[in-house]
């Protein structure tokens, strides 16, 4: 059925957002990978340039709040090249259990070759018996272990990337033991109206073409503002962890609200 012939149910049943474009859901997972397959190898280095270098510290806070501690078993979900999964692993002394999942085989390559140049070894499998970071490939919406199998949950970054984002909160739940840890780190909508306007010229204007410059392609990073656009403002995302069963959610704001940390516990 052409999206023009879709009514206001069917839409919201079979269309997602792709940036600003509303595309069938089944099409959603195949051009968000193209995207990330595009700028795996540069994936690292934009990070730091479009932030100028201040994702790491929205990261090592959130590690922070997780508070790995040795023998837990830890997932990162959307973990890409891998740079929390490693935080959460030298947070806990080098004695949990992380376990890396993404969608996208390049990004996971991308992030063991990084570490294999750092001499550390992240296992392709191994046993729930050994301390270290274990790399799964799978979708945050059917993820690929067993139920409540998991002290903490962590996904930084990702979220808005996922087509059904109640399904991955509802799989969320369905990994973390009870009393495990849910943790979400995430770019919002500024609800701040200059802030907002010097953000929105930063992402539409000077992010595509550090994108130009120095990854070879703009539009993956005109995707990647326009899917910030389109992503649920902080109180819309805390009604849906709370729907998806997850009690004491706090809301943290940071760097003036251009990203925030939602965390909860399984009940």
């Amino acid at each position: 059925m052409p999206p023009e012939d879709l009514t206001a149910q069917d839409r919201t049943d079979h269309m997602a957002d792709f940036g600003y474009h509303d595309i069938p859901r089944a099409e959603k997972q195949r051009r968000v990978r193209h995207v990330f397959d595009r700028v795996a190898s540069r994936y690292d280095l934009m990070n730091d340039l479009m932030s100028f270098g201040v994702h790491r510290l929205w990261k090592n806070h959130l590690v922070d709040l997780v508070r790995p501690r040795p023998g837990e078993f830890i997932l990162d979900v959307a973990g890409g090249t891998g740079d929390v999964a490693q935080r959460l692993f030298d947070a806990a002394t080098g004695q949990a259990h992380i376990f890396l999942c993404d969608i996208n085989e390049a990004m996971i390559r991308e992030g063991r070759a990084r570490a294999l140049d750092h001499g550390e070894t992240w296992a392709l499998h191994q046993g729930h018996g050994t301390a270290g970071i274990t790399l799964l490939c799978g979708n945050a919406e059917n993820l690929p272990v067993a139920d409540a199998c998991f002290d903490a949950y962590t996904i930084a970054f990702g979220l808005r990337n996922v087509t059904d984002k109640a399904k991955a909160l509802a799989e969320a739940y369905r990994v973390l033991k009870p009393g495990g840890r849910f943790f979400c780190l995430e770019f919002s909508p500024i609800a701040m109206p200059l802030l907002d306007r010097a953000y929105d010229l930063y992402s539409f204007t000077v992010l595509p073409q550090l994108g130009k410059i120095f990854a070879g392609d703009a539009e993956p990073y005109r995707y990647l503002a326009e899917s910030i656009r389109r992503f649920p403002d902080r109180n819309a995302l805390k009604n849906m962890i709370i729907h998806a069963g997850f009690g004491t959610v706090k809301v943290r704001p940071l760097s003036g609200g251009i990203v925030v940390i939602h965390s909860a516990w399984r009940i």
